[in-house]
C-alpha cells in the first residue's frame, strides 16, 4: 500500500504543513490500528481515503499522532492533491464524506480550492488563566470550536511562547472540548496578506500546527466581518515553515485556496487491520 507525505499550503518544499495520506482502500480499516499509523507516522495529520462507486466521491478520515479529529484542512487538501495529481483521478472536483459533513477540492489554476463549513465565533470574557498561558494579554477572546486570542499586533502573534499544559485546561474549558487556541492580528502595513496567526493545539497532540485549514473557518467569518470584505489572505507564522492560505466566505461557507508539494512517497508494509 502506498503513501505519500505532502506539504499542504505550500508553494515550495519545507512549507505549510505535513500530512500522509494513505492510497484509497475498500473498507475502513480497525481504528485502532489507524491510530497506530498515524503515531507511527509522527505528522501532524495522517489522512485515510476509502473508495466508493462514485469515482468522484471518497470517504475521509483524519488522526493526529494522538486522536482522531473531526475537522481538517491541510490533510484534505493533501488528499485532492494526491487523488489528482498523484493517483491521476479524473474526476474534479472530488467530493469528501467526513464527519463534518462532505467536503468538496476543486483545482483552482496552480492550487486546490476546499469548500468548508464556516464556524462564526462569538466574543467571551477573556477565560481566567489564559493570558498567563499564552505569556501575553490578549485584546479580545472568541470561542468556536477553538479559543481564538486577537492581539495587539503581528509581532505579538509572532513573540508567543505559550505553557502548553496550561493553556490545554484553559481552552477545554472554554470550549468543552479539546485544549486548542488560535491567535490572530491584523497584519503589518504593506505585508502581501491581511492577516497573521498561530495555531496551538495540545488537546490534540499537536504543540503548535504549521498550517491549520480548520481555524480558518473561524478567523475567516471573524476578520471578514472586521475588514467589510469577503476574501483574505491569512499567514499561519508558524516558526521556520509558514502557511499561505486565501480565505474567501460565502454565506456559511469558507473556501480555502492553496497550493501543495509532494515531498515523499513510500510503500507501507504493513498490512491494514479490519
Amino acid at each position: 500500500m502506498r503513501q505519500w507525505t505532502v506539504d499542504a499550503f505550500a508553494a515550495q518544499p519545507f512549507r505549510g504543513n505535513q500530512a500522509c495520506v494513505l492510497e484509497p482502500m475498500a473498507a475502513w480499516p480497525d481504528a485502532a490500528w489507524m491510530q497506530a499509523l498515524a503515531a507511527e507516522n509522527n505528522q501532524a495529520e495522517t489522512a485515510f481515503l476509502l473508495k466508493t462507486d462514485d469515482p468522484a466521491r471518497f470517504g475521509l478520515r483524519w488522526f493526529t499522532p494522538a486522536v482522531e479529529v473531526p475537522l481538517c484542512g491541510h490533510a484534505t487538501l493533501a488528499s485532492g492533491h494526491v487523488l489528482l495529481s498523484e493517483l491521476g483521478v479524473a474526476a474534479d472536483p472530488l467530493t469528501f464524506d467526513t464527519k463534518s459533513g462532505p467536503l468538496i477540492v476543486r483545482r483552482a489554476g496552480d492550487a486546490y480550492e476546499m469548500d468548508f463549513p464556516a464556524q462564526p465565533p462569538r466574543r467571551i470574557d477573556p477565560p481566567a488563566g489564559l493570558s498567563e498561558a499564552l505569556g501575553v494579554e490578549p485584546q479580545e477572546v472568541w470561542v468556536s470550536s477553538y479559543v481564538v486570542a486577537v492581539l495587539k499586533d503581528e509581532a505579538e502573534v509572532r513573540r508567543v511562547a505559550p505553557n502548553l499544559s496550561a493553556l490545554a485546561i484553559v481552552a477545554s474549558a472554554a470550549t468543552d472540548g479539546r485544549g486548542n487556541v488560535g491567535v490572530a492580528a491584523l497584519a503589518d502595513p504593506g505585508r502581501p496578506y491581511d492577516v497573521v496567526d498561530r495555531f496551538f493545539a495540545p488537546g490534540s497532540g499537536i504543540p503548535e500546527d504549521p498550517a491549520t485549514g480548520s481555524l480558518h473557518c473561524i478567523l475567516s467569518p471573524l476578520f471578514a466581518d472586521r475588514l467589510g470584505r469577503a476574501r483574505l489572505r491569512f499567514y499561519q507564522a508558524y516558526p521556520g515553515r509558514g502557511g499561505e492560505l486565501d480565505c474567501e466566505l460565502k454565506g456559511d461557507r469558507v473556501l480555502l485556496r492553496g497550493r501543495a508539494v509532494t515531498m515523499l512517497e513510500g510503500n507501507l508494509r504493513v498490512a491494514p487491520q479490519s
